[in-house]
């Protein structure tokens, strides 16, 4: 039995990917303008005594593009934006279409106040507050364990 080696089948070697890669975003594999990959955005989660904190990266949108939802227990954090650009010459027209959408579920805590969640939008991320109940903040969440 005969062992082959792997080999890449692109035509240029790897090192000329980042050098190619704002066009190839353009040309490459059918990913142009018109049909740009969804992306998640990313989110940090941080806890203080007295509440949780999640902060979604979400340039360029508008406060009413969100959709912020409480079903139980599950916090769902969606947008949705829809562009058109539309440009007129002498010799020809072009349009744009630029579509974009994501959602985001999380299974909240039992000490988050629900009521209370307040959201705020601004300078391009997303910041929801979710205070903690005042048991939740009086009682001792985690226990020091040492090294034997």
């Amino acid at each position: 039995m005969a062992t082959k080696a792997l080999e890449r089948t692109g035509k240029l070697p790897v090192f000329f990917d980042d050098f190619f890669k704002p066009w190839n975003e353009w040309f490459d594999n059918g990913s142009t303008i018109f049909n740009r990959m969804l992306t998640v955005p990313a989110v940090n989660v941080t806890e203080t005594k007295e509440n949780f904190m999640v902060t979604l990266a979400v340039p360029g949108m508008k406060k009413e593009d969100f959709d912020i939802r409480m079903d139980g227990n599950m916090l769902t954090i969606s947008c949705e934006k829809e562009e058109t650009k539309e440009e007129k010459e002498m010799e020809f027209n072009r349009k744009e279409y630029n579509y974009s959408s994501f959602s985001r579920s999380f299974t909240l805590p039992e000490e988050v106040m629900k009521e209370k969640i307040d959201a705020v939008y601004e300078n391009g991320e997303l910041k929801l507050m979710l205070p903690k109940t005042e048991k939740a903040r009086i009682t001792e969440t985690g226990k020091h364990i040492p090294v034997k």
